[in-house]
């Protein structure tokens, strides 16, 4: 699955690597004999080599993994617990529920588009505008008109939109980022209500006890970690942030 993930995320970014022979006139494209563009072994490996080292921001642009890892981290500041869980286990969380949430737009990516450009059914180009599609409906989606509007009017050259799926991923990837960082701070502030409330009951109660050295966040820490246990907040939280993308 993990493959399957890497191995899709590199084929939606060809667009850029495709036009690597403008640039390196020495790596050749020929005409196939079906009259599409055929690239040699070597452009292609450079055009991948190329892609891996994007794949980290084709991952935060185009996935749910910049709102789940905001989220998450939010999260563990609202609790206290400092580097608890600690990054790399709040990377993995982040990772294997992302791969959860874009599965079905990865299938069809890869059913639509991979699966015929690798049996030779259809040309790169094509392939490549099949790909788009999915990964564009899924951001559709999630990105707010107002956010959309307002990277199309700041474009330098304002892109001619006939219908949302016109929209180019220049304009579209901010948009759609930008829209995530709002969600994901939306659902933050809704996190750290409930665990505010508890360092000022127990503040409070200190203050009155006359223990006013003693820091409230020592006492409230095992309040909020006995709370969100048993609200069974990791089962709630996930479940949220998988059923906000359908």
């Amino acid at each position: 699955m993990i493959f399957r993930f890497v191995l899709i995320l590199v084929f939606v970014a060809l667009p850029d690597a495709a036009l690597g022979q403008n640039i390196l006139p020495i790596l050749s494209a020929v005409e196939g004999s079906s009259g599409s563009t055929e690239y040699s072994v070597t452009l292609q490996l450079l055009g991948l080599m190329t892609v891996l080292t994007l794949l980290p921001s084709i991952l935060l642009m185009t996935t749910s993994f910049t709102r789940i890892i905001i989220v998450l981290s939010l999260l563990r500041q609202a609790l206290g617990t400092a580097q608890t869980p600690p990054n790399q286990v709040l990377l993995g969380i982040a990772l294997f529920l992302t791969i959860f949430i874009m599965e079905p737009t990865f299938g069809r990516v890869y059913e639509e588009a991979f699966q015929p450009y690798s049996n030779d059914e259809i040309a790169l180009e094509e392939a490549i505008a099949k790909a788009q599609l999915p990964i564009k409906e899924f951001m559709l989606r999630q990105t707010r008109e107002q956010d959309l509007q307002t990277f199309v009017t700041i474009s330098p050259e304002p892109p001619t939109i006939n219908t949302p799926l016109d929209t180019p991923l220049t304009v579209l990837m901010p948009a759609f980022i930008t829209s995530e960082l709002k969600s994901a701070f939306t659902i933050g502030f809704m996190l750290y209500v409930p665990f505010i409330v508890i360092d000022m009951v127990v503040a409070s109660v200190l203050m009155s006890m006359g223990m006013m050295m003693l820091s409230p966040m020592i006492i409230s820490l095992p309040f909020k970690l006995l709370l969100f246990v048993m609200v069974d907040g990791w089962t709630l939280l996930m479940t949220s942030l998988t059923r906000s993308y359908i």
